[in-house]
């Protein structure tokens, strides 16, 4: 049997001591209170995520209905009833009923980010739903925001975060609800020449109100205070982070549906072997017979040439920068140098190539100078991200091998470099992912037939002189095409017969990046094992 004089402090279950009343109903481990604030969280929880799959129309607004009601009256009545809980989870908290510990003020930076959305709110509502105008629904804004700015100064943090927020979530739920904001409804503001279907504005207004009811929830839940900050701001990171995957997994998904079918076409397995039109056969254009097979080619060797004249350059600098140079000026200037360079517009490194590469290469484009463009625009990132895994490395590797005797160089090729190896990958595979997908730089220095009859045959090109350079290949010095450029082609310019060819090339072009980054990852994996292994 428990002690009746112990008292709990997990902020569970309240605890009681001789002489103290309960201040809040029981049942089990938890109150009742973090019952409701649970219920009210998961409430909005599942407001949002049904606002995303709304706003990318998976969820389709004129068929859908929850308890029979329509999507956009369930939305409203879901953020009513979360607006009014969580306001009352605040007065709750107040008059003493439950055990909580907020802190006497809310704090300025949460208060204005809700004032401003108090402001945008109010604008939409008064100027599109009231009739108050520009003018009108402007100064509506203003009022509430400054008011629910004051509350939340003034009320305490239980309050302050609580009834500002569910009052507008509750607001516009209510609006929702009661058909004032329907599927006709558009904003169409007087400063804009621009409108807003209710197609776009509702979801956005849920995910919103999701967002902030979920926050407040939360804040409650664990009781206000440290926890409840801790506790809310996590379920915020989480959500955004929930709807940056959703995004792309959307965008991911929208690609894989318009061009599965252009891309599968034809696409047969028999005893002969596979037959993949779309994919092993050159186009002759206007989608008379379609196929992608030397811009894949094409964009391969750009991607490969690029990594093999920047990967070097980009570990070396990093090497001498981090393990010899002195930490000074020198080295401060290098730093802004390539973090200036790695934010250059694409288009500039194309002009750069174009202006200065592309004259002393007998005056045409050709893959090598792509490879060479490419490769200017990787080396700042492999740089900058080859340094911080350098010296991410412990000095304790560096001073144990030292006392054996072995000397500087032996120590960063042997120790520091394949402790700094996964990291330098990572760098690598974020660059690759950037520049398998330009356009500007290919269109400029690189790009030739839109649509070739045959994939640059690099490989089979190599020829050895008896003359410096000794080793030429006649190929890379001939313009070609790839991925990007190609889809440049079809859909903006208009060169290709329907867009269906565009789109089974932006899904090749994607599966292409997806596996640079597969086998990127798959290399990241192996150093990494083989230095848990050293270890």
């Amino acid at each position: 049997m428990s002690d009746p004089d112990d008292t709990r402090t997990d902020g569970g279950t309240l605890g009681v001591t001789d002489g103290e009343e309960q201040s809040a109903l029981v049942t089990g481990d938890t109150t009742v209170y973090e019952r409701v604030a649970a219920s009210l969280v998961g409430l909005s929880v599942v407001t949002f995520s049904l606002g995303v799959t709304t706003l990318f129309r998976v969820t389709e607004t004129g068929s859908t209905r929850i308890l029979g009601l329509g999507l956009y009256q369930s939305f409203g009545l879901a953020m009513g009833v979360a607006g009014v809980g969580v306001a009352a989870l605040g007065l709750v908290s107040r008059a003493g009923i439950a055990d909580t510990a907020p802190d006497p003020y809310t704090g300025a930076v949460p208060m204005a980010i809700v004032s401003l959305l108090w402001l945008a709110t109010g604008s939409v509502l008064g100027s599109a739903v009231l009739g108050l105008g520009a003018v009108g629904g402007v100064a509506l804004g203003v009022v509430t925001a400054v008011a629910a700015f004051v509350i939340g100064l003034r009320a305490g943090e239980d309050v302050g975060s609580t009834v500002p927020v569910g009052t507008l979530v509750a607001v516009v739920g209510l609006s929702l609800l009661a058909g004032v904001i329907g599927p006709e409804w558009v904003y169409d503001p007087e400063t804009l020449i621009a409108e807003f279907p209710s197609q776009a504005v509702v979801p956005v207004f849920a995910m919103g109100g999701g967002l902030l009811a979920a926050w407040s929830g939360a804040k409650a839940h664990a009781g206000f205070g440290t926890r409840g900050r801790q506790q809310g701001s996590f379920l915020l990171i989480s959500m955004n982070a929930a709807a940056m995957i959703a995004v792309l997994a959307a965008l991911i998904g929208f690609v894989a549906i318009r061009g599965f079918g252009p891309m599968m076409e034809g696409f047969t397995v028999g005893l002969s072997g596979i037959d993949w039109p779309f994919v092993t056969n050159p186009s002759q254009g206007l989608g008379i017979q379609p196929g992608v097979f030397p811009a894949i080619v094409g964009t391969v060797w750009l991607v490969v040439g690029a990594v093999s004249f920047s990967v070097p350059l980009a570990v070396g600098a990093a090497v001498f920068l981090t393990e010899y140079a002195e930490q000074g000026r020198f080295t401060q200037g290098v730093e802004v140098a390539t973090n200036g360079l790695w934010s250059t517009p694409s288009v500039v490194y194309g002009l750069f190539g174009l202006a200065f590469l592309v004259p002393r290469f007998n005056d045409t484009r050709s893959l090598l100078v792509g490879q060479l463009v490419l490769g200017f625009m990787l080396l700042p990132l492999c740089l900058i991200t080859s340094r911080e895994a350098i010296k991410s490395v412990p000095d304790e590797y560096r001073d144990a091998s030292v006392a054996l005797g072995v000397n500087r160089w032996q120590t960063i090729r042997s120790v520091v470099l394949p402790a700094a190896m996964p990291g330098i990958i990572t760098g690598v595979i974020l660059g690759v992912g950037r520049i398998a997908g330009e356009t500007a730089p290919i269109l400029l220095v690189a790009a030739g037939a839109t649509f070739p009859s045959s994939a640059p045959a690099v490989l089979g090109s190599f020829q050895l002189q008896a003359s410096p350079p000794f080793v030429t290949n006649p190929a890379l010095l001939e313009a070609g095409s790839a991925l990007p450029y190609q889809l440049y082609a079809v859909i903006t310019a208009g060169v290709g017969e329907t867009q269906a060819f565009g789109w089974g090339t932006a899904l090749v072009l994607l599966l292409v990046v997806l596996g640079f980054y597969a086998i990127g990852i798959a290399s990241r994996v192996y150093f990494r094992r083989k230095l848990d292994r050293d270890q």
